[in-house]
Parts: structure tokens; C-alpha cells; sequence
């Protein structure tokens, strides 16, 4: 971990001042900045606002009668100068009502005061939301429009919205979800004006456009974006970085002018339905799960069961056998919105298939020319959304080279996108770092030499293409594994083959100053997979050892039975530490998922040095005693296992290396 010390040095020295330097001001203060709280006068109460409850969380309401009672000249923040900020985000939380069609609501305006103009703001109507601002040039000023797909607001939920903006970049996050990334082709001005004006809550300062919902939450925050600080958050949709006072405290606690309000006089009620927030708004409130059949109490940020039958895995059922092209050798589960979940099989044959869940089962959707494909990997860069192959073959023309398709929003099939050169490709890891986006593959072999570079590439967003960005040493690389750990990122990768041997290192590189660094080397047995996870504040690291050889020594049946390793994070020692060794046959993959409070691991076993019939075990989490063996599953074969999650409950998959049929299993829970 000397390596991150060095980090908080160079950190350190950057942000010491050098002499002589001159120091530069904004012109507001570079903190939290809450709008909300600015507008509210400090008793808390004004005319044509009102303190409304839903779902237990308080919000205001503004009255049409005074569409410009949330108000404050913008004097009162850009108090060094009447400059906006040319990088900034906006925070929001509101609850709002539906709207008939073409209809639009302010959520909040600044507007010069004399010549009655708008200088920017965000308006919403049921399919859009819109943020808007002036802009000029020596030609003259127009209004510049940049415009999001309406999120699906209008539920009678909670929602917090982030808008970023930065050199020409525009982007919404909504309840801490990926974010929806806009490139325009103006951008936000580095010289707006905010002298003599004023901003304004839920209006544009008269009637037409008056927000009508609840708002708890407008703060803008210059310089930076507020999504890391809001985010990951247990409560998205309440997701707080500064609200005022007065929309604060327990309900059914006096305020300083009441007296003691007896229970029933209380806005306190049994909540029904999906989940709903527990913060401290909704302290000592009921919910009542009906699918569970259970009554919980909100206590501080946590449910807390009173009379509830816990989910808990009671066995696993056959539920569909799916007949692929061909053997599969991966698979990967995921979800397109508004199109439906997919599962992307990697076939051994020139022909891999993608299958769409379709009346409770998976569905053939699409079929994909491919040269032994070893896995998929899907990702999205702002609204697009990806899928890249490993081909292990070249083509028919001697080619090797791996794809990344893109999903056709008119077409509803993925399209060729770009072609990358690959080396027998074994996998692909996509992950961000610092708001860029990256693509790793592991390079097994080149002809017969496994000790070759495995490559990262770089999203250009100028040029919409991965570029080569770093290359890394592997031997015989198997899989990548990317992870965070607070503010760093780790990037793991298995390596299988040294050429002589598989017994060898495999190694964790951290992200600093730019590229992955080597942190860590573990010594594995032809390892196949890295699954990192968590279990509370605890960070775990899974390897699959699948095979101890070595070139110069006579192989054994037994070398297929390996211990495969479980890695815990010591924070104090800077390190994984040995955590929990499993007696595992040839295993391939580990798949961590839970069910209720249960966390578990499957891990696929696939050979035994004697036939390929062997049960695949899944372990359950009992604390002090690690991981222990509580289902055992037939298998044939088996190379990869995915856990996935639908209305009708939860499953998992598994594809088989040597036969064309992968299996999906239902978890069945009491």
C-alpha cells in the first residue's frame, strides 16, 4: 500500500500554495449552496407556501395565488462578483403530480429582474425535461435548450435528479442510477451575468409553469459534480446534501410553539406496498411488506423487522433446460430499458445467440456470428448501450480480432460497432474511472506463447471509438475483475498459463496518476475468475483455481481438485489476506448473490479429472465460520453460473462447456 502513501504526498504537495502565487476567487463560495433555504424566510413561514407530508417525508407547496414566494435576488450567494459558474450541478428532490400532455412546470429559474429574461432554469413536462439557458455572441443572445428523456417521475414517488454540467457536457442522474450523458453543441456560457437578477422556486416568476408538486431539496453546488457525494446512498430517491430546517425533524414531535400531540393526532400510519425510505423523516413509521408478509419499523436509516417470515433459501428446482447453438463457454445477463432482460450466450461454434425473457422464460431474440466466443460483456456508455465478444479463433481470412456490437434503438437487435485486434481473447471488463470509460481484454495466448500483453482500452468520446490506452504482462489470462475500494479502483486479473506451468501469480493492479499500478500478487493454480464482493463493510476477493500442472512433473487425476481461495481486505494491513480455502474440481467461475438477509457463493465446477459430471456447490455465509455448503447441483460441464432477479423471484444460470444445453434454476425461498 506504499504506493497509495506516495499518492496522499503528491496530493498534499499539489495543494500546497507556492510562493508568490496569486490567489483566485470565485464568486461564491465552492460549498453546498442551498437555494431552498436562501428563499425560505428565516421564521420558516411565508405566504402562499405550505408545509405538506408524503410518505412520510415533508416537502413545500407553493401557491398559485404567489408564484413568486420562493424568491431571493442572487446578490445574496454571488456576493464577489455576478458571474455564474461555468461548471456546476444541481440537486434536486421533489415529488411530482402527473401532468396532462404538452403541459410544463418550472422547478426553478433565474431571471433578470428589468428586462424580464430568463437566464437559465429547469422545466419539466411528462416526457422531457428541459434546462435551459441564455446565450450570446457580438450577433446577439437566444436561449439555448438542453433536453433529457423525462425520467419516470410521475409514480407519486420521491425522486432526487443531479444535472451536472462541464465543458460542453450535460448530464442527469436520477435516485443515484446511471447517468444520462449529453454532448452539446453549445455550451453552458463561461460569462453569464446574474446582476440585478433573481431566482426563483417552482415558478418563472408568474402563474403559467408553476410547479405543483412538493420540492424538499435545491441546492447548487459550483465546481463539481454532486453525484459522488450523494451516491451510493441507501435512500437514492432521498438522497440529502443540504435541506432546510424547517423540512427536518420526527413527525409527531412538537414544535417549539406546540404542545405534545397524542398518537392519534399524528401523521403517523402503517406504509403498504414496495419498500419505501427509512430516514429519519420516517422514524418510529410502519411498513407492511404483503409479499412477505411482515410488519417493520423504521428506526434511524434501517427497517427493523416486528413481525416478518424471512425470505430464506429453502432449495433449488429446475425451472428451464435452454438448448443453445452449441456448447456455451459464457454467459452474461442483463437488462435494456424499455426493451426487457437478455441473456448473451458465448457458443463454441461460429454462431452465438441472445435470448430475451419472454413470458417467464429466456426466448431466442437474436443470433450473432462469432469464432468460439469465450464470453460477453455489456456496458453502457451515457445512453448507448454495448455488448463486446471474446473470439478465442480468427475468422475464416486468418483475422483475429474481438467486437463490440451497439444496441439499434430502431432496430431492437445489437449492430457491429468496432472491431478490436485480440489474441485467443478469454474476457472483457468494462468499468469507469474519473468519469472516463475503459474496456480491458484478457489476451490467453499468440500462437503457442502465453506470456503476452493483455490490453486496456479508452473510450475517445471526440472520435466514439476504444483506443489502446496501456498494456499489461499477463500469462495466459483468463479473466479481469474491476472493483472499488473507497476512492481507489483495482483492476485484478487471472492469469492461467505460464507455458510450463499454472502455477504461477496472479496480480492486482490499483489506479494512480493515470494507469494501474501493481498492488498485490497472489500465487493461484490455473485460475480461471476473480468475484469480489461484499458483506457489510467487508470487502472479500474469490479466485477459481481450476488445474495444478507443471510441465516437469507426471500429472495426477487429483491435480484437477484445488483448493480455490477467498481474500479478505485487511485495512490495516493495506493487503488481502488468506480469508477461507474450498476444495474445489477444475472450478471456472464464482457467482455471489443473496437472498433475504443470506449471502451466498456457487461455484462451477466442471471436471474432476474423471468426468465432467460433477456437482457444482453452493456455500452460505455463516459468519465466524466463512462460507459453508448447504446445495449441491448436478452439473455437467459447467463453465459459467449468472444469478439473476425478476418479479416472479430469483434465479440462476449456468452454461455448460460440453454440452449445448445451459440450465436455469429457480431459487425457492420460505
Amino acid at each position: 500500500m506504499s504506493v497509495l502513501l506516495m499518492l496522499c504526498v503528491a496530493l498534499s504537495a499539489l495543494a500546497t500554495p507556492g510562493q508568490g502565487t496569486q490567489q483566485w476567487e470565485p464568486c461564491t463560495d465552492l460549498r453546498p449552496l442551498d437555494i431552498l433555504a436562501e428563499a425560505i424566510p428565516p421564521h420558516g413561514a411565508a405566504g402562499g407556501i405550505r408545509v405538506m407530508q408524503a410518505h412520510g417525508v415533508r416537502g413545500l407547496q407553493l401557491s398559485a395565488a404567489a408564484p413568486h414566494a420562493l424568491s431571493f435576488p442572487a446578490s445574496r450567494i454571488f456576493f464577489r462578483c455576478d458571474l455564474f459558474p461555468e461548471e456546476f450541478s444541481i440537486v434536486i428532490t421533489l415529488k411530482v403530480p402527473n401532468l396532462p400532455p404538452k403541459k410544463n412546470e418550472y422547478l426553478f429559474t433565474v431571471v433578470a429582474e428589468e428586462a424580464d429574461a430568463l437566464l437559465l432554469g429547469l422545466r419539466y413536462s411528462p416526457t422531457k425535461l428541459h434546462f435551459l439557458f441564455l446565450s450570446q455572441d457580438p450577433a446577439g443572445a437566444w436561449q439555448t435548450r438542453v433536453t433529457f428523456r423525462s425520467p419516470a417521475l410521475m409514480d407519486s414517488q420521491w425522486h432526487t435528479l443531479v444535472l451536472a454540467v462541464s465543458e460542453g457536457s450535460f448530464s442527469l442522474t436520477t435516485d443515484c442510477g446511471l447517468p444520462v450523458d449529453i454532448m452539446a453543441d453549445v455550451p453552458f456560457p463561461a460569462t453569464l451575468s446574474v446582476r440585478g437578477a433573481r431566482f426563483f422556486i417552482g415558478s418563472r416568476k408568474r402563474t403559467k409553469g408553476l410547479f405543483t408538486g412538493l420540492v424538499r431539496q435545491l441546492v447548487l453546488l459550483p465546481g463539481s459534480d454532486a453525484t459522488s457525494s450523494l451516491c451510493p446512498c441507501r435512500s437514492a430517491e432521498l438522497a440529502v446534501l443540504s435541506i432546510p430546517p424547517v423540512l427536518k425533524g420526527l413527525t409527531g414531535k412538537p414544535e417549539d410553539n406546540e404542545v405534545l400531540k397524542y398518537p392519534y393526532e399524528t401523521d403517523m400510519r402503517v406504509t403498504l406496498g414496495s419498500r419505501p425510505p427509512c430516514t429519519k423523516e420516517e422514524d418510529a413509521q410502519f411498513w407492511f411488506d404483503a409479499s412477505r408478509k411482515g410488519l417493520f419499523l423504521c428506526v434511524g436509516s434501517e427497517w427493523v423487522s416486528v413481525l416478518a417470515a424471512r425470505e430464506k433459501l429453502d432449495y433449488v428446482e429446475e425451472h428451464q433446460s435452454l438448448f443453445t447453438n452449441s456448447e456455451t463457454l459464457g454467459i452474461e445477463v442483463f437488462a435494456i430499458p424499455e426493451a426487457g432482460l437478455f441473456v448473451a450466450a458465448a457458443n463454441r461454434k461460429t454462431t452465438s445467440a441472445i435470448y430475451k425473457w419472454t413470458d417467464g422464460k429466456f426466448a431466442s431474440y437474436q443470433n450473432i456470428r462469432t469464432h468460439q466466443a469465450q464470453s460477453w460483456r455489456h456496458f453502457t456508455i451515457g445512453k448507448k448501450v454495448f455488448l463486446a465478444v471474446a473470439n478465442f479463433e480468427p475468422n475464416e481470412k486468418g483475422q483475429e480480432f474481438s467486437v463490440i456490437y451497439k444496441w439499434s434503438q430502431t432496430k431492437l437487435r445489437f449492430t457491429p460497432y468496432q472491431r478490436v485486434p485480440t489474441h485467443s481473447a478469454r474476457d472483457w471488463e468494462a468499468f469507469e474511472v474519473a468519469g472516463e470509460h475503459f474496456l480491458a481484454v484478457a489476451n490467453h495466448r499468440e500462437g503457442d506463447n502465453h506470456n503476452i500483453d493483455s490490453v486496456i482500452y479508452k473510450w475517445n468520446p471526440r472520435t466514439r471509438l476504444f483506443e489502446a490506452n496501456q498494456t499489461i504482462a499477463t500469462s495466459g489470462a483468463y479473466d479481469w475483475e474491476f472493483f472499488t475500494v473507497g476512492p481507489y479502483s483495482f483492476l485484478a486479473v487471472a492469469n492461467a498459463f505460464n507455458g510450463t506451468s499454472t502455477k504461477l501469480h496472479s496480480h492486482l493492479y490499483v489506479w494512480l496518476f493515470g494507469s494501474f499500478q501493481l498492488f498485490q500478487a497472489f500465487l493461484t493454480f490455473g485460475a480461471a475468475d476473480w468475484e469480489v464482493f461484499h458483506i457489510g463493510e467487508r470487502v472479500f476477493l474469490a479466485v477459481a483455481n481450476s488445474h495444478s500442472y507443471d510441465v516437469e512433473m507426471q500429472v495426477h487425476n487429483d491435480s484437477y481438485v484445488v483448493n480455490s481461495v477467498i481474500y479478505e481486505l485487511n485495512v490495516t494491513a493495506q493487503t488481502f489476506v488468506k480469508f477461507q480455502e474450498i476444495p474445489t474440481c477444475s472450478a471456472l467461475d464464482w457467482e455471489f448473490f443473496s437472498v433475504g438477509e443470506d449471502y451466498f457463493l456457487v461455484v462451477a465446477n466442471s471436471f474432476d479429472g474423471n468426468t465432467f459430471s460433477v456437482n457444482s456447490i453452493i456455500y452460505r455465509w455463516q459468519g465466524y465460520e466463512g462460507f459453508v455448503a448447504v446445495h449441491s447441483l448436478p452439473t455437467f460441464g459447467c463453465r459459467d453460473w449468472e444469478a439473476f432477479r425478476t418479479a416472479a423471484g430469483s434465479y440462476l444460470l449456468y452454461s455448460s462447456a460440453k454440452e449445448p444445453r445451459s440450465r436455469v434454476l429457480k431459487l425457492r425461498t420460505g
